[in-house]
């Protein structure tokens, strides 16, 4: 796993669903993370939160989804997420995909304010009546302006400094005013979401009851969705199926297990939901692409050869 400052404080990605992890305060409203995929963990399930969130490809490509599109993106590539968006992020096939995520509090952007500037540019974003058109390619007009406004506003996180933060608020501002003037972020009509946000339920209950026994029917019945109209908008949504995304779940959860406790195989098993080992064995080499134990043993060493790492730049 990669830790980021936030604050005094550490973040590990990828250690805990989105919903209960806090991204923000009221002292550092922002948190970054640096992902790796399938490195440090598979993939980044379906998921949302309340703040907005800057993604920047460092290297490879993966597939995301943000609301009701999908996407191929790669290295030099950016995407900015509203508020309250359902996203995820997959591999592609074989392929490494590292990006530096910066998730950070509206109040960055002076939402909170009564100007004319908060009233028609960022609050639509926040309250649903526009979305931004995310993605950020290189072959855009403004893309180098947008580039290095990303590079600086990285920059004043990794310098984590009240001094820094607020070089930070104006280049994130910065950056929303060249998307605005380059219409690259234009006030548009919201699109059917409506299923979508109906999922949400399903996957609240999902995430905080995958160790237990959970059924297509009543995933349906909380969305008050028929099952197949479930099954279907759900495939669309997360790119696989309600029963495929629990299983991702469970191996994740598997995965934090086995890096970060001594407990045996069969109970890590047990406690993520699977009463037979074989099943459990079998699920988890599809997923990760290696056993319970193998995974164990490159998880031990990556931790050792990353804190050598750190002993030599601290000797």
């Amino acid at each position: 796993m990669i830790l980021w400052k936030r604050g005094t404080s550490m973040i590990l990605c990828g250690k805990e669903t989105e919903e209960r992890r806090q991204h923000s305060t009221a002292l550092i409203p922002y948190s970054v993370y640096r992902c790796r995929i399938p490195i440090d963990f598979m993939n980044v399930p379906l998921h949302w939160h309340s703040e907005f969130e800057l993604n920047r490809i460092i290297k490879g490509e993966g597939e995301f989804l943000c609301g009701g599109e999908r996407w191929k993106a790669g290295a030099g590539e950016m995407l900015i997420l509203p508020p309250n968006i359902l996203h995820a992020a997959y591999p592609v096939s074989d392929v490494e995909l590292i990006y530096d995520a910066l998730v950070f509090s509206p109040v960055m952007l002076g939402a909170n304010s009564g100007d004319r500037c908060a009233m028609e540019c960022i609050r639509p974003l926040l309250n649903g009546s526009a979305v931004p058109a995310a993605r950020i390619l290189p072959s855009m007009p403004d893309y180098s302006s947008l580039w290095s406004c990303a590079e600086r506003i990285f920059f004043c996180v990794e310098e984590n400094s009240a001094r820094y933060d607020l070089m930070l608020k104006s280049e994130l501002l910065r950056l929303f005013w060249i998307l605005e003037s380059s219409q690259v972020l234009p006030c548009q009509e919201k699109p059917e979401m409506e299923n979508w946000e109906a999922l949400r339920p399903a996957l609240e209950f999902m995430m905080e009851h995958f160790s237990e026994g959970v059924r297509v029917e009543d995933l349906a019945r909380i969305s008050h969705l028929s099952q197949s109209h479930f099954m279907s908008c759900f495939k669309k949504a997360a790119g696989v199926s309600a029963m495929e995304y629990l299983a991702q779940l469970r191996v994740k959860a598997a995965c934090e297990a086995l890096a970060s406790s001594e407990k045996r195989i069969s109970e890590i098993a047990l406690s993520c939901g699977y009463g037979n080992l074989s099943n459990f064995n079998r699920q988890f080499k599809r997923i990760a692409g290696c056993t319970p134990r193998e995974y164990r043993s490159q998880s031990s060493n990556a931790m050792e050869a990353r804190s050598r790492k750190v002993s030599m730049e601290f000797s």
